[in-house]
């Protein structure tokens, strides 16, 4: 069986997909992966050997200067047709959710085989749901190595201003040309990098997962994004210095951030509670009661203050008595009406009704996890002692590339913090640390620690 962290990325994109030891075959739909300087211009080539007659361009009022424009310039040059769409100017960011997937389909020429976003984040997510219901692949030119969506087989959307993972199709090529990509504003690059550094808690909270719920794991997965983990540290003082490396090693961890998705089927090996912390800020702004920073940054912070959970998880003695107690006083009218609290009412029943279907509160389901939290405990520490860095070595990181680290550096306060905290275990069914100290009956104590 092949060893996927000494693998090159084109070389984990066979089409034929591997054989794994965890008894899954991994595979994804990404078939190319174009990175370097001018990588730009191999995008008629890419179209010609997908057999990519007529693509319908979408791009924004930010990365059309970028490189939508020099996108129609190739097509042209090379006489290759296509339709296209921009979403309008707006006061604030696009949002990924009913709206701004209806309009792209509403604009779409049926002439069209492929969606190709010219864009990162909400326009890549915004084409591949799209591209799904309309039965077209999607191609992405990236405009900035922001996020690790690229390669995913899944859409970070809004759905009834709920923030939700849609599975649908990754895209089948990729490509980013360096020099586009370093002309990137600041603030994404630091995105890019927060969002790498989420996968110390991703990787960490998969394995107690399995230990706890009996999750399913696959060494191999998680060994492939270390690996790109590990490289993206390497190059990471360079980044604001927009280097080559740098710029190109972050691009490259993303994407193999997304593959290793793809490959689990799952958003596990690259997202955990820190991005748990940036979806509840993002459902915050959107009722409008904050200001939303960017994904990766909201990420950055997450991860920060995971990893200061961890200082005091390292030296946690769990308690029985003090775990069951805490579930024999648990409410469920007084969790449905904080629910309404952090989440407003639309979101609140969705949640409601959700939990009635996944149990997470049930105490039957609660007293099978504590026991394995129980037995599991030294098994757990070592995990973190395996996968987590000292807080203090990521402060020192992201402080020299001045990246944010504190909810307080983004406009957030301890509060918002602390609701992130507590309201974090319920919009998925995920087990995320503050599940496990949920479970422990530890989780309103900690949120002191945030």
């Amino acid at each position: 069986m092949e060893d996927f962290a000494t693998l090159a990325i084109q070389e984990l994109l066979h089409p034929e997909g591997f054989d794994c030891a965890c008894g899954r075959h991994h595979g994804t739909g990404l078939r190319h992966f174009i990175l370097g300087n001018g990588a730009l211009e191999q995008l008629p080539r890419v179209l010609q050997t997908m057999s990519i007659r007529r693509p319908f361009v979408v791009s924004d009022s930010h990365t059309d200067p970028v490189a939508g424009e020099k996108v129609r310039m190739l097509l042209l040059a090379a006489a290759i047709p296509f339709a296209y769409y921009r979403y309008p100017p707006r006061p604030h960011a696009i949002e990924p959710d009913e709206a701004a997937v209806g309009a792209l389909c509403m604009a779409f020429d049926p002439a069209c085989d492929a969606l190709l976003a010219v864009g990162s984040g909400v326009i890549n997510d915004c084409c591949k749901v799209a591209a799904h219901a309309l039965g077209r692949p999607s191609l992405v030119v990236a405009t900035a190595p922001s996020m690790d969506g690229y390669a995913s087989d899944n859409a970070s959307m809004i759905q009834n201003r709920v923030k939700v993972s849609l599975y649908n199709a990754c895209p089948v090529a990729i490509i980013a040309d360096t020099s586009i990509l370093r002309q990137a504003p600041e603030a994404m690059l630091m995105a890019g990098l927060g969002d790498m550094l989420a996968k110390y808690v991703s990787l960490c909270e998969w394995r107690i997962s399995h230990l706890v719920t009996e999750e399913y794991y696959c060494p191999q997965v998680a060994a492939l994004v270390r690996g790109a983990l590990s490289r993206v540290r390497e190059y990471a003082p360079g980044l604001m210095r927009r280097e080559g490396a740098a710029i190109d090693s972050v691009m490259e961890g993303l994407v193999m951030s997304g593959v290793a998705m793809s490959f689990a089927g799952i958003s596990r090996p690259a997202s955990g509670l820190e991005h748990y912390f940036s979806h509840l800020w993002e459902m915050k702004a959107l009722r409008g009661l904050a200001q939303p920073s960017l994904h990766g940054i909201q990420v950055g912070v997450g991860t920060c203050l995971t990893l200061k959970l961890y200082e005091h998880i390292r030296q946690l003695t769990p308690s029985r008595a003090k775990a069951e107690a805490a579930i024999r006083a648990f409410s469920p009218a007084a969790w449905e009406r904080d629910l309404h609290t952090l989440f407003g009412e639309d979101a609140a029943q969705k949640l409601i009704a959700q939990e009635a279907v996944e149990k997470k509160n049930d105490p039957q389901k609660h007293a099978l996890r504590l026991q394995r939290l129980l037995e599991h405990w030294e098994d757990i520490r070592q995990i973190i002692r395996e996968e987590l860095p000292p807080l203090a070595e990521i402060v020192t990181l992201m402080q020299g590339l001045g990246l944010p680290l504190k909810p307080e550096d983004i406009g957030l306060t301890p509060r918002d913090a602390a609701e992130a905290l507590l309201g974090s275990r319920s919009i998925r069914d995920k087990y995320l640390t503050s599940s496990m100290l949920w479970d422990l009956g530890e989780l309103e104590d900690f949120t002191a620690y945030v």
